[in-house]
């Protein structure tokens, strides 16, 4: 049996089913009970029905993306774990950027499954779970204490400069992600000899530009045209026409 065989096992498929089977009773247990709790302090039931439906309709097409990821990602990793991870707690651009780093480090070719061995996918996935779990545990050390004071500054600014400082920090730290994705992308494209060589290092920054104006193209339509539905699906719909526009490159290049 082949190593991609013996990650599709049924076995897997069991253990990880079992755990987004418990995570889906736990949402429906909260929404019950936040349900519940609406009632209970005389909220509209329509207007709770209303969101309900509204909230499951928008994650359909933000689902198709991580749909895109596990399939992008069974190929080398096998079904279970990467549903699994896209599923609970993981994030489509985490998922595939740190499978790559720990391929690469164990010495593969990226997510290679002719290359795949039992050791460099233990490595993929410890290294998924554990950088990922810091967001939960340093919620569960600080979370209270931070909420606390964010609520009790009353004077002084103190609870607008504590948001503030969270709205900046956030802001930071995506444009930091940002550009040191694009700094990538422009050193692979300045040592590939530019854009006519076709070596295909100018792929990623011709798919960051047609992302960057497919999601202004929904931001025109979310504050010039009203059409407040843009706004649930500017990410997905980005993300998906920006691969497409990465598979339409790679035949070119």
């Amino acid at each position: 049996m082949s190593l991609i065989q013996q990650l599709n096992a049924p076995f897997l498929y069991l253990v990880c089913g079992a755990i987004i089977l418990f995570i889906a009773a736990v949402s429906l247990f909260f929404l019950i009970r936040a349900y519940r709790a609406g009632k209970a302090i005389g909220m509209d039931t329509a207007k709770m029905k209303r969101a309900i439906t509204a909230s499951a309709t928008f994650t359909l097409l933000p689902s198709v993306g991580i749909l895109l990821g596990v399939i992008a990602l069974s190929g080398s990793l096998g079904t279970p774990w990467p549903w699994l991870r896209l599923s609970v707690i993981g994030a489509l651009h985490y998922e595939t950027q740190v499978a790559t780093a720990a391929a690469e480090a164990v010495g593969l070719n990226g997510l290679s499954a002719s290359q795949m061995t039992a050791k460099a996918f233990s490595t993929i996935c410890l290294l998924m779970s554990v950088c990922i779990m810091w967001g939960m545990v340093l919620s569960v050390i600080f979370n209270q204490r931070y909420l606390a004071r964010l609520s009790s500054g009353g004077s002084g600014g103190k609870k607008s400069s504590l948001a503030g400082f969270g709205d900046l920090a956030m802001t930071a730290m995506f444009i930091g992600l940002i550009c040191a994705y694009l700094g990538s992308y422009i050193g692979g494209f300045v040592s590939g000899g530019g854009l006519f060589s076709f070596g295909g290092s100018w792929i990623p920054l011709a798919v960051v530009a047609v992302a960057c104006l497919a999601m202004a193209g929904f931001l025109w339509l979310y504050e010039k045209k009203n059409a407040v539905w843009v706004e649930s699906f500017s990410i997905a719909g980005s993300m998906l026409i920006a691969m497409a526009a990465a598979v339409a490159f790679g035949a070119i290049g």
